[in-house]
């Protein structure tokens, strides 16, 4: 999917890396967030989005911040005036993260739907609750 979005232009694939090792990968998809909540009060706000950082032990040591710093420098290259992230309830060290990055909690909650296919093959579908932040990038 991501592969896809990124051949027909729509979306960008990044990938973190630390001493030659690729350490975390996302997608800033310039649609924005498929959640309907969430397109229709920000239709022209592209979004980071699956961001992650591993392993774990990675985590906390700025990776995911720069990473973030170079999704908005290609949002900026592109015109856009800013850009915007999910972060689930049950994360409250990413949305610490980029609350102090600059996100504004813009009291957009929505369920951030996806699906993966686990060891056996077998897919499962999620909807975690979420909010959508937004950064300026002026």
């Amino acid at each position: 999917m991501r592969f896809g979005r990124q051949e027909q232009g729509v979306g960008t694939f990044l990938v973190a890396w630390l001493d030659d090792v690729p350490t975390g990968s996302g997608e800033i998809r310039w649609e924005g967030c498929e959640a309907p909540e969430v397109l229709r009060r920000f239709p022209d706000c592209p979004e980071i989005n699956g961001l992650t950082i591993w392993p774990a032990e990675h985590r906390s040591q700025g990776i995911g911040s720069q990473f973030i710093r170079a999704a908005e420098a290609l949002a900026v290259e592109r015109g856009f005036d800013r850009i915007g992230l999910g972060v689930d309830d049950d994360n409250p060290a990413a949305a610490a993260l980029y609350l102090r990055i600059g996100y504004q909690d813009v009291d957009c909650r929505y369920l951030d739907r996806y699906h993966y296919l686990d060891d056996d093959g077998v897919r499962h579908e999620v909807a975690d609750p979420a909010r959508f932040l937004v950064k300026h990038l002026g």
